[in-house]
């Protein structure tokens, strides 16, 4: 299955997207997820996270667009600030699509229903309007034949697939996936990398948190390794798995490959 019109020409980064700096956030159970974490993303650039669980990979991402709050640090998307402006946290919001291990579709809507919906409260849209731009990412995503289809009809790798589609919907500049294969059983995984892959070399700028290393050696432009909540090493792809720098990356490396 292949995303349909998304196949671009050699990737050219562009200004700096995303910018984060010195992410600080412990919560109140005492653990600290994320220790003085900086990170910087271009246009058109796939940063893929990656480490062992508990090292703060998921909240980083909820962080960087306002899902949690960070004790210290500054987050800026497209040069808006993720303060405590209203205005600005909606923006940022709307300009970043996120998808997460759950689904989160509402079971009572059918497939067209659930990617029309924030389209038509946060967009404004008209219904006409929206199905329109529905129908489209349904195809590019393969699955135009399940407009009508309940998530309980759909296998988990099409749910998720629904969920991409719902998020692009909104037009973002930004696509933030955490994790978004792990729930799903394996034969179900290819499906649904194949459609990420397709934006990556789309130019979506991406972050992608992940345990598919595949995935990042073809789709990835840089990767970081994060640990207790710090980055441990951070290097272009063929750079981190071809020479990486840090003992502590070498073994985790040596464990998963």
């Amino acid at each position: 299955m292949k995303m349909n019109n998304l196949t671009s020409e050699a990737k050219c980064l562009g200004q700096e997207i995303i910018s984060a700096q010195g992410l600080t956030k412990t919560f109140p159970s005492g653990v600290r997820a994320l220790d003085g974490v900086s990170l910087s993303v271009r246009q058109c650039e796939v940063v893929v996270v990656i480490g062992p669980s508990g090292s703060g990979k998921s909240t980083l991402l909820r962080c960087l667009n306002g899902l949690e709050e960070v004790d210290e640090g500054q987050v800026s998307i497209g040069g808006t600030r993720l303060d405590d402006s209203p205005a600005n946290r909606l923006l940022i919001r709307t300009e970043t699509g996120m998808v997460f291990q759950s689904f989160n579709l509402f079971p009572h809507m059918t497939v067209l229903e659930n990617i029309n919906l924030a389209q038509k409260l946060v967009r404004k849209k008209s219904t006409a309007q929206a199905t329109e731009t529905t129908l489209e990412l349904l195809e590019r995503v393969g699955l135009g034949d399940k407009r009508d289809s309940h998530p309980a009809q759909l296998s988990g790798g099409q749910q998720q697939r629904v969920a991409i589609a719902r998020a692009l919907a909104m037009n973002p500049r930004i696509m933030l996936f955490d994790e978004a294969t792990s729930a799903l059983d394996p034969e179900m995984i290819g499906e649904v990398l194949e459609v990420m892959k397709d934006l990556a070399h789309a130019g979506m700028t991406m972050v992608v948190v992940t345990h598919e290393m595949g995935f990042a050696r073809e789709a990835g432009d840089r990767v970081l390794f994060m640990e207790d909540g710090r980055v441990v090493e951070e290097a272009p792809v063929a750079e981190f798995f071809d020479n990486p720098q840090q003992e502590r990356t070498r073994l985790f490396l040596s464990q998963i490959l």
